[in-house]
C-alpha cells in the first residue's frame, strides 16, 4: 500500500513539474493564421515518452476524424499527423503551430483550435463526447472546403 501512495506522489509530482514552464506560468498557445486554407490539419504532438491517455488521444482522434470524414480524409481534404517533438525534424511543424508541449491543434487558414483538454478529458473514458468536440470544431472548416 506504501508503494501505491509512492508512486501516486510521484506521478502527480512529475504531471505537475512537466505542466509548467520555469516561469511558473502554463503554456498559452494563441489563434494564429498558421495553417493552409484548402484543408483541415489535425496535430496530435507528443513526446517519446508516453502515458496510456497520451496514447489514447492519438488513437480516439485519429478513429473519430477518419469515422467522422472517411472522404474528406482519403482525399487529403483533412489530414491527422501525429508529431514527435524531441524529433529534430518536428521543430519546423512545431513552431508553425506555436506549440511547445504536448497538444491536440486543429488548423485550417488562420483558424487554430487547441482540443488538449478536451481530449485529455474525453478520449479514454467518453469517447463519443471526445468525437463530438472533435465534431463541432471541424464541421464548420469542411463546409468552408467545399
Amino acid at each position: 500500500m506504501k508503494k501505491i501512495i509512492w508512486i501516486s506522489i510521484i506521478v502527480v509530482s512529475l504531471a505537475v513539474f512537466f505542466a509548467f514552464r520555469p516561469d511558473g506560468k502554463a503554456d498559452v498557445i494563441t489563434d494564429t493564421v498558421v495553417a493552409s486554407a484548402d484543408k483541415v490539419e489535425v496535430y496530435y504532438f507528443h513526446f517519446s515518452r508516453r502515458c496510456v491517455t497520451c496514447i489514447a488521444v492519438e488513437n480516439k482522434t485519429r478513429e473519430a476524424i477518419v469515422a467522422l470524414y472517411p472522404d474528406a480524409y482519403s482525399k487529403g481534404k483533412i489530414t491527422f499527423v501525429s508529431v514527435n517533438l524531441e524529433d529534430d525534424k518536428s521543430k519546423p511543424i512545431a513552431e508553425k503551430a506555436k506549440v511547445t508541449g504536448q497538444a491536440l491543434v486543429i488548423m485550417s487558414g488562420d483558424f487554430r483550435k487547441d482540443l488538449t483538454a478536451e481530449g485529455f478529458m474525453y478520449a479514454n473514458n467518453n469517447f463519443d463526447k471526445f468525437k463530438a468536440e472533435i465534431q463541432k470544431t471541424v464541421d464548420p472548416l469542411v463546409k468552408e472546403l467545399k
